[in-house]
């Protein structure tokens, strides 16, 4: 009996080592593949690189909250287009600096964010899904009366931050500085979620009243956790209006906020790394679906469907043997 049970218990410490295995190598993984990109060669596919960062950065934000705060919004796209926007605004108005306009993005969506959190963060469910997407409605068609951005047809800048010694219209040092900035958002966010804050965090999604109980009220916790995540894809809006040298009220739009959480769930909700996953999947799958169909998202769908059914935390969680 007691040999049985030691060699359970040795068999749940190899599935526990092998799965702390893949936690490590599978990002790492990743990370060094990103890293190399550049070395093709190819500006399309630097650029399509480029843009599966500044998604993996949005969706990692959001994943801070939906996986470990339980806080689904479907208005996550507001916080990336007032980054995006806010850039825009100092460009046009003769500003160069592009720290200022990283720092100004991040502080503008992050702000915005905390309002937004503390008007929607003591609902939950489908009350708090309805009233971030109210907000960032209200954002988009915000956006679409400035005229002096464009209106809904939006606006080409006429130049990019400045940011030195990197050139942003260099498609390399952009790169680059894309895969800094997502290195830095998931070692900040795994540091939050490993912290007391991310303990409690996690706690309030679990059983907020329960937590409350203990004296430890979620409220904060969650408009905390709602601003940083507005901050973080404050930078995406900041890198993405760079990349392209226009803004567009589709930056608010409630479509992109949808596809940023089908990122998430494809990649795995509750693992950080599955932003980086879902965000490569869904990018890589539209380009190549997109040449053959418009319909493309027709067969995006099955695939949802698939993750949805079979696999416990998406394609991260599959990879690490974890089924439902």
């Amino acid at each position: 009996m007691l040999r049985e049970l030691s060699l359970v218990h040795l068999a749940e410490l190899t599935h526990s080592a092998k799965a702390k295995s893949w936690r490590v190598s599978l990002p790492c993984a990743l990370f060094l593949l990103l890293l190399a990109l550049p070395l093709t060669n190819s500006d399309y596919i630097v650029s399509l690189g480029s843009r599966v960062l500044i998604f993996s950065i949005l969706a990692v934000s959001l994943d801070l909250i939906l996986g470990f705060g339980g806080l689904i919004s479907f208005g996550h796209a507001a916080y990336f287009g007032a980054g995006a926007y806010t850039v825009a605004a100092l460009i046009f108005a003769g500003s160069g600096n592009g720290l200022v306009h990283l720092i100004s993005a991040m502080a503008v969506s992050g702000t915005m964010a905390l309002v937004i959190g503390l008007l929607c963060a003591r609902s939950d469910g489908l009350h708090f899904i309805m009233l971030t997407f109210a907000f960032a409605q209200m954002a988009y068609f915000i956006a679409s009366g400035l005229q002096r951005f464009g209106g809904d047809d939006g606006a080409t800048l006429p130049s990019r931050s400045n940011l030195m010694p990197l050139d942003l219209a260099d498609r390399t040092h952009f790169y680059y500085l894309a895969w800094a900035c997502l290195a830095v958002v998931l070692v900040v966010c795994v540091l939050l979620v490993r912290s007391r804050f991310g303990m409690a965090l996690r706690a309030s999604k679990q059983n907020g009243v329960r937590l409350s109980t203990l004296g430890i009220p979620s409220y904060p916790y969650r408009v905390l956790a709602f601003g940083i995540a507005g901050a973080f894809a404050g930078l995406a809006g900041f890198l993405m209006v760079n990349l392209n040298a226009y803004v567009s009220p589709n930056f608010f739009a409630w479509k992109l906020s949808g596809d940023v959480i089908m990122m998430v769930v494809i990649g795995g909700v509750g693992t950080l790394a599955g932003g980086v996953v879902g965000a490569g999947v869904f990018l890589l799958l539209q380009e190549v679906l997109s040449a053959f169909t418009p319909h493309w998202m027709f067969y995006l769908g099955p695939l949802l469907v698939v993750i949805a059914l079979y696999g416990r935390r998406g394609l991260v969680g599959l990879l690490r043997g974890e089924r439902k």
